[in-house]
């Protein structure tokens, strides 16, 4: 079985937004210094668990995604997890990324690596929370979709039979091979590098495909990113009420409530 994973470098979300810097263009951000870009979690959830179905019904797994050269250090990454192979695709990955885009050049390299079994996705990327691309990469492959997916149960060479979250409970959907699955982060904890991997993956080569390359006319964008903007935050103050016991307390804190307009 050929499983394919693809994966997002975004910006660090555990980041504190006052340590964001905004471009002067209003539609870029920079980290604080230091602090690199990670791989978008859902995706890496998403490798998780094509290893795991690797390990149970046999096969390969490729990782790929699309953005600057700094994604192949985490698709470098990903190899070291476990992953046969990993494919960096030029092309616009951030936070301004247009989805259609996106899943227009992923197809295009998918088609290059048939036949393609499963094909696993994060169910959304942490910087946008848009959940667009799979479902824009499925129609494109022909491929049906299923998306959250909370647990994949069992996996045989004709069909997949997953979990998958609805807004009221959870599903159980049966789907013929192949078929595209958009991981959520119940379904697993991703397993750290092996120190074998870790070596492995630094000697592994990561390919680059260009537009050119795949031979595909991107589409025009299906949205525009318009500007980031935070929201301001309101100052907090605190004052602490005290007296000589619990009794006068409240009758204080009372008192003052009242001043303020509270009761």
């Amino acid at each position: 079985m050929h499983i394919v994973v693809t994966l997002k470098q975004v910006h660090d979300p555990n980041t504190p937004a006052e340590r964001l810097v905004l471009g002067v263009d209003g539609k870029s951000l920079t980290g604080p210094a230091g602090m690199s870009d990670v791989a978008n979690g859902y995706d890496v959830n998403a490798v998780e668990e094509a290893l795991k179905v690797r390990e149970a019904v046999g096969g390969s797994v490729t990782v790929l995604g699309v953005g600057g050269e700094t994604l192949k250090g985490h698709l470098r990454r990903a190899i070291a997890m476990g992953a046969d192979k990993a494919i960096h695709v030029e092309g616009t990955g951030g936070i301004d990324s247009d989805p259609t885009q996106v899943a227009a050049l992923l197809a295009a390299a998918i088609r290059t690596l048939q036949p393609v079994d499963l094909v696993l996705c994060g169910r959304q990327s942490s910087d946008t929370d848009n959940g667009q691309v799979l479902f824009r990469l499925a129609e494109q492959l022909g491929f049906s979709a299923l998306s959250p997916i909370k647990q994949m149960l069992e996996v045989t060479a004709a069909s997949v039979c997953v979990e998958r979250l609805t807004d009221d409970g959870i599903q159980r959907v049966r789907s013929a091979l192949p078929v595209l699955l958009g991981i959520s982060n119940e379904a697993n904890k991703p397993r750290s590098p092996s120190l074998k991997g870790v070596m492995s993956s630094k000697k592994a080569e990561i390919p680059t495909l260009t537009q050119a390359d795949l031979g595909v006319e991107l589409p025009a964008p299906s949205m525009a990113l318009r500007r980031i903007y935070f929201p301001e935050v309101g100052v907090g103050r605190a004052e602490i009420v005290s007296a000589v016991d619990g009794a006068a307390s409240g009758r204080a804190l009372a008192d003052r409530l009242h001043e303020e307009g509270v009761i």
